[in-house]
């Protein structure tokens, strides 16, 4: 293993004419590599700091705080580029105002990886190892992507996240091919980008808190409620959910509403984003009582497998090692344990199992389902 050599000059774009230029000569085909640096302390939504670009040799660091990048990357979208990515999902939802549904093509190198055998959640630098046999420098992880200017050491650091995602791309997609996952991982691929770029909240939030399973249907659709607002409200200030209400105080409200304005502030006293609009929102959002309409909107919260259903849980997640060990896939990529439990307790194929997993996976699963 060896330092990598020098990393090539990237080309630093502060300017929408240098961007436009620079993305010219891209043509139907062309393969892109594509990273991000971004903030994400204070903020519900993350703060685009940086965008890196390498393609045919080139690179280039593009400085969205100097200039509206706007509908510069729309060919991204609309052409047949392959954009190169590891570990998109975040990158995807940072870049979500100006790539509303995410690249035409995108290939993440992360997917790819475990696909061929080498893990789930492969990380950049453990794959650069691995197929370039560089070592990179971890230096700049945590570093401060908002300050102007960048130091050189900065400036390195977010080139190489680029520079050798085509190494990797060329050797991963010819694994693909030989294994003959190459369809698979290009589902995977649109999979991530349609979750990734969704700007909409999640219509049942509830759903995330099984600690609630077991709570009467009126509850819940109160606590549905409160976890609406609280997505809304965090979306309005752009300001992290748990500034607002945390889990447990939000199953509080839920369980013992305050009586009075002075008893919601005094029990939300230490929530950084809560001011008084919104505490007045959200008493004013907990007395009405919960209408029939709002339970019927409310999926219930599925409640952990007993019984039957856990021994018929015990039997698919054997079913899907099984099978994972036969396809040579990690478990975890082919199915989950929480996808599981929702499926043995709903008796309702999982979206999340759509696809080339219900070619696979459906019949082995619904033979299992309890009596």
């Amino acid at each position: 293993m060896t330092l990598p050599a020098p990393p090539p000059q990237a080309d630093w774009i502060d300017q929408r004419s240098q961007l436009e230029q620079w993305l010219t000569p891209l043509s139907s085909g062309a393969v892109l590599a594509l990273d991000t640096e971004f903030m994400r302390r204070n903020t519900f939504y993350p703060q685009l700091a940086l965008l890196q670009l390498g393609w045919n040799e080139r690179y280039a660091l593009i400085d969205p705080l100097a200039f509206d990048i706007a509908k510069a990357l729309q060919p991204l979208e609309s052409a047949n580029i392959v954009t190169l990515m590891h570990s998109a999902s975040e990158d995807l939802e940072t870049l979500a105002p100006w790539l509303p549904e995410g690249p035409r093509v995108l290939f993440d190198t992360q997917i790819a990886a475990a696909f061929v055998g080498m893990g789930l959640g492969i990380s950049y630098r453990a794959l650069v190892a691995e197929l370039a046999g560089a070592e990179l420098d971890k230096g700049e992880t945590r570093s401060d992507w908002m300050q102007r200017p960048l130091t050189a050491s900065q400036r390195t650091y977010a080139t190489l996240d680029v520079v050798y995602l085509h190494t990797i791309h060329q050797q991963l997609a010819e694994r693909l091919a030989q294994r003959g996952r190459t369809t698979w991982h290009a589902e995977d691929c649109e999979r991530l980008k349609r979750k990734s770029c969704q700007r909409s909240g999640d219509a049942q939030p509830q759903l995330a808190l099984r600690g609630a399973a077991e709570w009467p249907r009126e509850q819940q659709a109160l606590l549905r409620r409160i976890l609406l607002w609280r997505d809304a409200a965090a979306r309005r200030l752009d300001r992290p959910r748990p500034w607002l209400l945390e889990d447990a105080l939000t199953l509080s409200l839920t369980q013992q509403p305050p009586k009075h304005p002075d008893e919601l502030e005094q029990r939300s006293s230490g929530q950084r984003a809560l001011r008084s609009q919104q505490r007045t929102e959200l008493f004013e959002l907990l007395a009405p009582p919960v209408s029939s309409e709002e339970m019927a909107a409310t999926t219930p919260i599925p409640p952990f497998p007993q019984g039957k259903a856990k021994q018929a849980l015990s039997a698919m997640k054997d079913a899907v090692d099984t099978l994972a060990t036969e396809l040579d896939l990690p478990p975890g990529l082919l199915c989950s344990r929480k996808v599981l439990e929702e499926y043995v307790v709903t008796r309702t194929w999982p979206e999340t199992l759509e696809g080339w997993r219900r070619e696979v996976l459906h019949d082995r699963l619904s033979a299992l389902l309890p009596g």
